[in-house]
């Protein structure tokens, strides 16, 4: 798991590479063409489902078997060769090579006029540093994906927004942001005691977008050794990163632990456990809370944790409107980090396409003593096996922003912070609510927890947020988990969202 986290860091330093040189006229191999309708990848995913599942690695005698990490950051696109460079399109395409971490190599192909013609990197496709112009030099390189590059911030530059690399991960961003969190084709046996299986996108197809198209389209043939699975992203850059996504799976075997739409992040601390880390900032993070509108309407918010145990965290029982991992804080002063710009962080937000029927959004979040580990996993698991050996659908629109629009607009947790109570005895927590409601006339504050009691409730102006705080204090008593829940109610009305929080003892 935490091999896989750390390719996800690794990406993403690679992603932000710029690299300057001279005019090149490129030659990119075409290999192969054929034709390509709307159902290639399902008609294909089908087909290898009924096929044993044999993936592939790099060939044993590759150097790029043995590359390290500051020789795979050596080996460049070259600006000049990239795909649709001279076209008048809304996109660049750029072939990522394998190597390093990115063992598994992967086809790109480009779709245009009704044929699919895929894609080798030529002589010119990468400019080589000197750590690695000896082993690679003349080689043709196998591939680990693509990154996709658009006008997001200025007509005249060409800002990577989207990236295709490592198992079944991307990651995308939208106006102002920086790469932070990604998302996930399949999340197979999460936090099992069998160990996870990690599906992979290995083969991929970008059709040519006409010269007023506002997006792209990219199919993907996702294999594994339980799932094949077809998939289809169409994908719209901008000031909201929107990706509506089609997925068609054809399991190999019954999967009984299967997460749909999963995002994966880092969380190593903020306020509510700064005290746990020796560091010199206020928070790290690259999201803090898992957001949740239910089917019923109910707004929840579950500020994330470093536990020091696995933990596994279940919410709803039907499919709900909409759910994702956010990132809140969106001050330098929150962070005091001149160089990881956690501020500029996307956040990721799913919403349901059709009737998903009954199941769970689930949070894991695994213990990590670094920011280099990616331990947030949220995902939405189906109550029922999807069975073997026929087709099964679900679509979504994943949104990638500063933070999601959610109608109507409570009054939402902006921090929320813990600490011992003045005698010692109990536990306080304080939380800022902010947006929507600035004083405490008309409102009431609900406070409950599963284990040991609630006191001492309170609910006071905020000047310095133009919002309320609400605290309490928690006597845990012999429980060593409680979770908590609050919220503020104008009547019987809710007035903010639910906040929502798992309070150990260790």
């Amino acid at each position: 798991m935490y091999r896989a986290a750390t390719a996800l860091v690794i990406v993403a330093a690679l992603s932000f590479a710029v690299v300057a040189a001279t005019r090149q006229e490129p030659v990119d191999k075409v290999v192969d063409s054929y034709p390509f309708a709307r159902d290639t990848v399902i008609q294909l995913a089908k087909r290898r489902a009924g096929e044993s599942h044999s993936p592939g690695r790099i060939d044993a005698t590759s150097p790029l078997r043995q590359i390290s990490y500051d020789q795979y950051r050596d080996i460049r696109n070259n600006p000049d060769a990239a795909i649709w460079r001279n076209d008048q399109v809304p996109v660049r395409l750029e072939l990522l090579p394998a190597g390093f971490l990115f063992q598994t190599p992967v086809k790109v192909s480009i779709v245009e006029g009704g044929v699919a013609r895929d894609l080798r990197p030529g002589p010119d496709t990468y400019l080589l540093g000197p750590s690695v112009q000896k082993a690679l030099a003349g080689l043709t390189l196998p591939l680990s994906g693509f990154r996709l590059r658009g006008h997001i911030n200025s007509r005249s530059v060409w800002d990577e927004f989207l990236v295709f690399q490592g198992a079944s991960y991307f990651r995308a961003i939208s106006k102002n942001n920086v790469y932070g969190l990604s998302a996930r084709g399949l999340a197979l046996k999460t936090a099992s005691a069998t160990g996870e299986e990690f599906p992979q996108f290995t083969h991929f197809w970008i059709e040519r977008p006409s010269a007023n198209a506002a997006g792209v389209v990219v199919h993907a043939l996702l294999e594994s050794a339980s799932v094949t699975g077809a998939y289809r992203f169409a994908i719209v850059p901008g000031t909201e990163t929107i990706m509506d996504v089609n997925v068609t799976l054809f399991p190999r075997v019954a999967l009984d632990s299967v997460g749909i739409a999963p995002l994966t992040s880092m969380f190593f601390f903020d306020e509510l456990t700064r005290s746990r880390v020796d560091d010199f900032r206020d928070e790290v993070h690259d999201s803090d809370g898992l957001q949740i509108v239910t089917d019923t309407g109910e707004q929840l918010w579950r500020p994330l944790a470093n536990p020091t145990q696995l933990q596994v965290s279940s919410f709803t029982a039907t499919a709900p409107r909409g759910f994702g991992l956010v990132q809140r804080s969106r001050r330098y002063t929150d962070y005091q980090d001149l160089e990881a710009s956690y501020e500029r962080r996307p956040s990721a937000w799913i919403e349901p396409i059709g009737a998903w029927g009954p199941g769970a959004v689930t949070l894991i979040e695994i213990p990590t003593d670094s920011e280099t580990n990616d331990n947030i996993i949220a995902y939405w698991r189906p109550r029922d096996v999807i069975p073997a050996g026929k087709p099964w659908q679900i679509s979504y629109r994943l949104r990638w922003n500063d933070r999601p629009r959610i109608m109507p607009a409570l009054s939402r947790a902006s921090v929320s912070r813990s600490g011992p109570s003045p005698d010692g005895k109990r536990r306080l927590f304080a939380i800022d609510f902010i947006g929507g409601v600035s004083s405490i006339q008309d409102l009431k504050l609900e406070a409950g927890t599963s284990a040991g009691k609630i006191s001492n409730v309170n609910l006071q102006p905020n000047p310095s947020t133009r919002g309320v705080r609400a605290t309490f204090e928690l006597a845990p008593g012999d429980a060593t988990i409680a979770e908590l829940r609050v919220r503020l109610l104008r009547g019987n009305r809710p007035a903010s969202e639910t906040w929502l929080y798992r309070w150990t003892g260790t």
